[in-house]
């Protein structure tokens, strides 16, 4: 069983640069932070674990016709550099776990032999649409999982919802480490985890 584990949603360039195909609004001004708990995390000793966006043109949730809730424009295409993780949050020895569905002794053998960070490949905002991830879950056992990443109310949510669905671990989000698209949505959520459970707290309640 780990103790904690950090979870980093989607810190990738289309979403955290100006410039990128899906800027969330401000979203670079949590760079710092994203630095810090990713140093933080490598110096403890803390495993680092996560999702990137990973896309096809023809995915359902790319749309020349976005409605920007379920459908958004071409973003994170594969081969692509928006793709890539930021240089803040780029993974170490990573081990990158796409959507094909793994036995589970295999994906053992995988995480018990690979020394670096874990990353999720995804086509779908909900992380679980992998369907390695909760066996890969189940494998390590954490007992406390600390979110952060982009947006808040899209991949955010889906990750956190999809924690809390799953009986026996701790979330801890570190709101001053995301962004959302839409604030007003996100402060409904924040207050319905918090309500679920889910401890809320800022970056330097984790490095201090």
């Amino acid at each position: 069983m780990v103790r904690r584990i950090f979870w980093d949603v989607d810190t990738q360039y289309d979403f955290m640069k100006p410039d990128g195909k899906l800027y969330v609004t401000g979203a670079e001004e949590i760079i710092p932070n994203l630095a810090k708990l990713t140093e933080w995390a490598r110096r403890h000793q803390v495993p680092i674990w996560g999702s990137v966006d990973y896309h096809d043109p023809d995915d359902p949730e790319i749309s020349d016709q976005p409605d920007f809730r379920e459908t958004f424009p071409p973003h994170c295409l594969k081969g692509t550099p928006g793709q890539e993780k930021i240089p803040e949050t780029a993974p170490r020895q990573p081990l990158w776990i796409d959507t094909t569905p793994l036995e589970k002794e295999k994906l053992r053998e995988m995480l018990e032999q690979h020394p670096g960070e874990v990353i999720f490949r995804k086509q779908w905002f909900d992380v679980f649409t992998n369907p390695n991830v909760e066996p890969a879950l189940d494998i390590i056992r954490p007992e406390e999982i600390v979110v952060y990443g982009v947006a808040l109310d899209v991949c955010d949510a889906y990750a956190i919802e999809g924690f809390l669905k799953r009986n026996g671990w701790r979330i801890t989000l570190v709101l001053d480490a995301t962004k959302p698209i839409y604030e007003d949505k996100a402060r409904e959520l924040v207050e319905k985890w918090q309500k679920a459970g889910v401890k809320v707290v800022g970056t330097e309640d984790i490095v201090k």
